[in-house]
């Protein structure tokens, strides 16, 4: 799954909500056409946030101080992709 599939999802429906002047008995071919429509956006959307939820780095640490309690730490860090070669 990618943003292929959802342009590909969205191209489709555009088209059959747009172009396609046919008519399949029992099948609304423009309803079909907006829900690729929307398929294809919430794809696009879906890839753009686990794209950039893959980019962050989590580190926790557990301190343990002489007393027995612990201190838990969190840090989150945005690492870049490496460059195209």
């Amino acid at each position: 799954m990618g943003y292929g599939l959802g342009v590909f999802l969205l191209a489709v429906g555009l088209i059959l909500v747009y172009a396609v002047q046919d008519a399949i008995s029992a099948v609304d071919l423009r309803m079909v056409g907006w829900i690729l429509v929307l398929a294809g956006v919430l794809v696009i959307a879906l890839t753009a946030l686990t794209m950039s939820r893959s980019r962050t780095a989590r580190t926790v640490a557990t301190t343990t101080h002489p007393d027995g309690s612990q201190t838990t730490t969190e840090q989150a860090s945005r690492q870049d992709p490496p460059p195209a070669v």
